[in-house]
């Protein structure tokens, strides 16, 4: 099958470089955005995670109905799982007072639990087959799960380790450069 077919058949897009230059720019933006309402607008966490999860909720809702990959829908969609991702794990960290680890711990297992029941439901957690309501919503589900994850561990290195944002965002460089050359030096699978 063809790049272009697959690309046809899934509602996801194509992973290259541009992918990641602009999901990083997402996550930043929704990061950022999630910070403004919960702390710089004073609304707390709670009600930042409540605002946040009717916007992921009807973005995914839209995802799912449209019948072809839409590149706006798309990144509206990651842009809201980074901004209920980025309320969420403040909520769970901060205002449950379960800290970095309890939450990060919780995290990691609902992560683990979404994609375990993904690749039993359907046989693949492949993006290639993100193609039907149900594979979109086990998607859609996992990224939530994992850009929560990914807000809470950094918040963790930086706050609690000491390493600060700086010394927290090289640690994660180097994670990502390290599974980048896994991925393109080994024979480790690329799903």
């Amino acid at each position: 099958m063809t790049d272009t077919l697959k690309q046809g058949l899934t509602k996801v897009p194509e992973i290259v470089l541009g992918f990641w230059i602009i999901k990083i720019l997402a996550t930043t933006l929704g990061e950022t955005g999630g910070d403004a309402v919960t702390m710089s607008m004073h609304l707390g966490y709670a009600v930042g995670t409540l605002i946040f999860l009717a916007v992921f909720i009807a973005a995914v809702i839209a995802q799912i109905r449209t019948s072809r990959f839409n590149r706006y829908l798309y990144w509206l969609t990651i842009v809201a799982t980074t901004t209920v991702g980025t309320t969420m794990a403040d909520f769970a960290d901060r205002s449950l007072g379960i800290g970095y680890a309890g939450g990060t711990s919780i995290l990691i297992l609902l992560l683990g639990a979404s994609l375990a029941i993904w690749h039993w439901a359907e046989g693949s957690v492949s993006v290639n087959t993100v193609a039907t309501p149900r594979t979109e919503a086990f998607y859609w589900v996992t990224i939530l799960f994992s850009q929560t994850l990914g807000t809470a561990l950094g918040d963790w290195m930086a706050d609690t380790n000491g390493l600060g944002f700086g010394g927290g965002a090289l640690v994660f460089g180097a994670a990502i450069a390290l599974t980048a050359a896994g991925y393109y030096f080994t024979r480790i699978s690329h799903v």
